[in-house]
């Protein structure tokens, strides 16, 4: 093969390790395809861009001189015609989503590169590109088959066609999308199999079926049929999908809404179809899933508090922490409108945060840095959000088994502390003394403050002035209760003395906190 006759790849990637990883990943040549070069940042890759002419750019997101973000616009303002497919970590998911809005082909997570991911990629960004298809160019746009007139109207190029021509291809007046997902199955034994129901169900005298080759998880055709037809087929589907799930995969069938011009394909693939691969992840208990009859989502969660959470480590209420968390990422489960690469990030970073957290404490994290790679891999081949709650699960019982294990090695003293800890948290708004609680744990005062110092960053009073300063910020924030009486509520005799302790840990005065936060909740979620 002469080398006009490879689709042109330029890899661009600050880290020389990576760019020799990729190169030598597969036999590029064998598959069609030729690396032209090789750049260190967005800046230097412009520069080779003029020269070596890729059809392919494939770069990485955080880079120093000029990030992939920046990159991707200036390729797809200066050259078209180049797809670009980013590489990101679990922490990037703005900046992918930002190259998304500028054009960006797709995106490969770091952690889940392998062979067949990228060259399932490579050779869908491929067929994009006028110069790589196959057969005369001139004549296909003069009488396009009905599988090239699709794929082009999925892709978004605003393509003219002849009415009466496209009428040969699809005879009947209403179109629908009728996709599956299945955990555990191939895309080859998925699309076989919900090929094989659809023509159980309709029959070449009522419909016409047409693959819809697409680059989401979800198997696709094209169901062109009589309206009536088309509204059967989501009772006849309520029938198929059972007996599918009876063959041991757990499939789930989608349907978009129905529509009557099929200049509409690309807009109700985008809003419609994809929207219900993305809703199946939450939803992987309701084997059909069609559009106008999903069930009511659950509320979008509040943003994750992690401050409180990481607090709470450095507290030694780890349960407390754990629990707080569990209830976080149920609520997020629960809203399945909510973005599943959103979701799955969340938890990997939880993964990396408590990872850090615990080696910063003293904790032995080593089999938990090992680990922490696998944990990443398999959120993100989770086909639902149960699952890949298991997998955090898994994390967290591992993590509890690094802390037990320290606490057994240290004599229990964490947990001391921890029970002191407790202890405030329970009877701060009583007239709390370093001397009454030495009494309760029949401990020397003088010991006992030592003791507190020396196994926490804060002593008791400046402690115990924090943990009444949060609880207040809570009541000034959720209720309307007098400040004076706030005051006595967490364990204040003196209002003025608590004006100025609480000015003190939070830079504002109680009026002129609860103001603030009275406005934040008059402007409504953000």
């Amino acid at each position: 093969m002469a080398a006009a006759d490879y689709c042109k790849v330029l890899i661009v990637d600050d880290e020389i390790l990576i760019r020799q990883g990729i190169k030598h990943f597969m036999n590029w040549e064998k598959e069609g395809f030729l690396i032209v070069g090789e750049a260190s940042n967005g800046l230097e890759a412009l520069e080779m861009i003029e020269q070596l002419k890729p059809n392919i750019v494939l770069t990485d997101i955080v880079m120093p001189v000029m990030d992939g973000e920046e990159l991707t616009k200036r390729i797809k303002t200066q050259y078209p015609d180049i797809e670009v497919i980013v590489l990101s970590s679990f922490g990037e998911y703005n900046y992918v989503r930002s190259t998304f809005q500028s054009g960006v082909a797709d995106y490969i997570l770091k952690p889940k590169l392998d062979t067949q991911h990228l060259l399932t990629v490579l050779k869908m960004a491929a067929e994009r590109i006028p110069s790589q298809r196959d057969g005369d160019a001139a004549a296909d746009e003069l009488q396009p088959s009905g599988d090239r007139l699709l794929e082009r109207l999925l892709s978004g190029y605003d393509m003219p066609f002849d009415a009466d021509e496209a009428k040969t291809i699809f005879p009947y007046p209403a179109f629908r999308i009728v996709g599956a997902t299945a955990a555990g199955a191939g895309s080859d034994e998925l699309r076989d199999r919900l090929e094989a129901m659809l023509r159980r169900e309709v029959s070449e005298g009522e419909a016409a079926l047409h693959e819809l080759r697409t680059e989401s998880r979800a198997a696709a055709f094209l169901i062109n049929a009589e309206i009536t037809v088309l509204e059967l087929l989501k009772v006849r589907a309520q029938g198929e999908a059972p007996r599918l799930r009876e063959d041991g995969h757990a499939s789930q069938l989608l349907l978009s809404a129905i529509f009557d011009d099929l200049s509409e394909l690309n807009p109700v693939f985008r809003g419609s179809f994809l929207k219900l691969v993305e809703y199946s992840f939450f939803l992987p208990d309701h084997p059909v899933l069609a559009a106008g009859t999903l069930p009511a989502s659950g509320p979008a969660p509040e943003s994750f508090q992690l401050s409180r959470f990481t607090e709470e480590f450095k507290r030694g209420r780890f349960r407390d922490a754990f629990d707080g968390l569990r209830a976080h990422v149920e609520e997020m489960a629960a809203c399945y409108t909510a973005d599943v690469f959103e979701f799955k990030s969340f938890l990997g970073n939880i993964i990396f945060n408590v990872t850090v957290l615990l080696g910063n404490m003293g904790y032995g994290v080593k089999e938990l840095e090992k680990n922490k790679y696998g944990y990443f891999k398999a959120i993100e081949d989770s086909h639902s959000a149960r699952e890949a709650i298991r997998r955090l699960d898994e994390f967290i019982a591992e993590a509890e088994a690094c802390i037990a294990e320290k606490e057994s090695q240290t004599g229990g003293s964490s947990a001391n502390m921890k029970r002191l800890l407790d202890y405030i948290h329970e009877h701060y708004a009583e007239p709390l003394t370093l001397t009454e609680m030495a009494k309760h744990f029949h401990f020397n005062p003088s010991y006992l403050s030592s003791y507190f110092s020396s196994h926490n960053e804060e002593g008791f009073i400046d402690y115990l002035h924090k943990v009444r300063t949060e609880k207040a910020e809570e009541l000034l924030r959720g209720g309307d209760a007098p400040i004076s009486e706030i005051s006595g509520m967490v364990g204040y005799a003196d209002h003025s003395y608590f004006c100025k302790v609480f000015k003190r840990h939070t830079g504002l005065s109680p009026s002129r906190y609860r103001r603030l936060h009275q406005n934040e909740r008059s402007d409504g979620p953000r």
